[in-house]
């Protein structure tokens, strides 16, 4: 029997630190599911482990493509799957850790089977978009679709200024007749491997102040450099995200730094919530304090994984 065990939780709650504990302790290689980590051009602002965390275990997915490249979670998918299957046949207990919801989901249950779209579903929403720009896609989402449309509005807004994937949702709308919606849940994927699902938490106030912390940590590190340097291709996909967005507005002059770094810290934390609503409805996930004694949470999974206690 093959076990996956899966970290989640909130940015900033000690994810990576305990990955390492356990890979250490278990003797395995630790697969990153945190999509803003997979670009080898950003690395402070979305606290990519440092050289001496990547040193100490075998890391898979962290820098492996450029902001230039299309990477889908549908790629990743295949990809971490893969990779697994290569891993299990060296040691049994593997870990997967990560912030990204959806990629989580993506490892541990697939996605679901969608119907071919015709090409001139897929030219005519182009253009459109090249024209109306992503409000075109997001009200013809609400239009098609508005319960789906809702769903995203309250936990993951972040979707909704995202060209790629709502093309996909409107296409999937246009081309098939039915809310995209219609068709998730519809398919069972196979899975070679048991969950395990750790979960990180704090005390709201605690978790805002960690992240508080982590931002200026990061500027300390340089990342004002590092937004700037990325400045010409702020239009990129992978940059469309919290860190970036706000510099981005202070580079083109529309915002003080001052107000940009209180921006950053802001919107980390309602990402956080965002992401704790999104992890709390995991099924069969073991929720842990961020402080818990490590040897306490590897008790739990060496109960949990019958035989295969001692590497």
């Amino acid at each position: 029997m093959n076990y996956l065990i899966t970290i989640i939780g909130p940015t900033a709650i000690g994810k990576t630190s305990l990955s390492i504990a356990l890979a250490q302790h278990f003797g395995c290689d630790i697969i990153s599911c945190d999509s803003r980590q997979f670009f080898k051009e950003m690395s402070i602002g979305t606290a990519v482990p440092s050289e001496e965390e990547l040193a100490t275990a075998p890391h898979h997915f962290i820098q492996n493509k450029s902001i230039f490249e299309n990477y889908s979670v549908g790629d990743f998918e295949q990809d971490a799957l893969k990779k697994l299957d290569e891993l299990f046949a060296k040691n049994h207990i593997q870990i997967m850790v990560g912030g990204s919801g959806l990629y989580v989901d993506a490892v541990l249950k697939g996605f679901d089977e969608f119907p071919d779209i015709d090409e001139s579903v897929r030219t005519e929403i182009n253009s459109k978009f090249d024209e109306l720009g992503i409000e075109f896609l997001q009200e013809k989402l609400k239009e098609l679709d508005f319960e789906f449309y809702k769903k995203i509005e309250t936990e993951n807004p972040q979707t909704l200024q995202n060209p790629q994937r709502m093309k996909r949702f409107v296409e999937v709308c246009i081309g098939s007749g039915l809310p995209y919606s219609s068709f998730i849940g519809r398919r069972k994927n196979e899975r070679n491997f048991t969950p395990i699902i750790i979960g990180l938490e704090a005390d709201r106030e605690i978790m805002y102040h960690r992240i508080n912390q982590r931002v200026d940590l990061m500027l300390e590190q340089g990342l004002l450099l590092e937004v700037e340097n990325l400045f010409p291709h702020k239009e990129r996909n992978a940059l469309q995200t919290v860190g970036y967005r706000e510099l981005f507005d202070f580079f083109e002059d529309k915002t003080t730094f001052e107000f940009a770094i209180e921006q950053i810290k802001q919107n980390t934390r309602r990402f956080a919530k965002r992401q704790m609503t999104w992890f709390k409805r995991t099924e069969n996930a073991t929720w842990f304090d961020f402080e818990t004694d490590r040897n306490e949470i590897i008790k739990i999974i060496e109960k949990l994984t019958p035989n295969n206690a001692t590497f």
